[in-house]
């Protein structure tokens, strides 16, 4: 968890759906200077967040310049590593991470993250029931529930169940799991890497352990 003063750092997040909102908002809460871009269309329910945290966005385009002043810039999972913005971004040295690695920084709450190919989203909700139930603080978060970066800006737990897709595993760098699930890899989830090894490799990196007693675990 970092206790930082980032009231100078100008931080671009890219894409308006429920992991760009949830990092802006978070980076917002931390003082920084937000900018949010989206090529699409951002739906209206985001917008009215945006508004209300007074975020400043577009919508349509991106705004290439202001895009590549960023410090730090936060990349929706939806959005491409060789999308031609983010690719100008690398060229310019500019830092990209993943909303999940954005909120892990300024967080101290326990990592429970699941990922695979296939039954990610029937095993992260037994695992958020089974806690729940056992009268744990717990966040749903990932592909399911709210975003994590917008539960550790408003609603802090003292656990999370995170269901990771291979997608929100790019450009996380330094977050590491309490426990993590690597359910299976199947031969589809490779499609789009160059090879098998980078998917296996992102997923493991959920694996590398935070403390002594963290764990992973793989399924057969």
């Amino acid at each position: 968890m970092k206790n930082m003063n980032e009231t100078t750092k100008r931080l671009v997040v890219v894409g308006g759906g429920e992991s760009g909102v949830g990092a802006a908002v978070l980076g917002k809460v931390k003082g920084m200077d937000v900018w949010l871009t989206d090529a699409g269309t951002i739906a209206p329910k985001y917008k009215e967040m945006l508004e209300k945290w007074q975020i400043a966005y577009e919508e349509g385009h991106h705004s290439e310049q202001r895009c590549l002043a960023a410090d730090e810039i936060v990349k929706s999972p939806g959005v491409p590593i060789t999308a031609p913005l983010m690719v100008k971004a690398q060229q310019k040295n500019i830092p990209i991470i993943s909303e999940i690695e954005f909120a892990g920084r300024y967080t101290n709450a326990k990592m429970v993250c699941i990922t695979g190919s296939n039954g990610k989203t029937t095993t992260t909700m037994l695992t958020y029931h089974i806690l729940k139930s056992a009268g744990l603080n717990v966040g749903l978060a990932g592909n399911v529930g709210k975003s994590l970066a917008l539960q550790v800006a408003t609603v802090e737990h003292d656990v999370y169940v995170i269901e990771l897709s291979s997608f929100q595993l790019d450009n996380m760098y330094e977050f590491k799991a309490n426990i993590a699930v690597l359910l299976n890899i199947s031969t589809a989830t490779t499609i789009r890497w160059r090879t098998t090894l980078r998917p296996s490799s992102a997923s493991c990196r959920t694996r590398a352990p935070t403390t002594r007693s963290s764990t992973g675990r793989t399924t057969p």
